[in-house]
């Protein structure tokens, strides 16, 4: 049996797949968005460049790798 975390998605956002647990779009909190689109929404949202963005998304990768 396929668990939850195991299940592979597609982002309607960026388009990649994914599996884990999805985030919710702040822009309707509605919408089940990859965990990475979750992230930049969130550093979007206090006002953090794309080039940090991308930055910081790299260090969580490096430091938290997809099972």
């Amino acid at each position: 049996m396929e668990t939850p975390e195991k299940t592979l998605r597609i982002c309607p956002k960026c388009g990649n797949e994914y599996r884990g647990r999805p985030a919710l779009s702040r822009e309707d909190n509605a919408t089940a968005i990859c965990p990475d689109c979750g992230t930049r929404e969130a550093l979007i949202s206090m006002g953090i460049s794309v080039e940090e963005q991308d930055k910081i998304i790299d260090v969580i990768h490096q430091n938290f790798p997809q099972r």
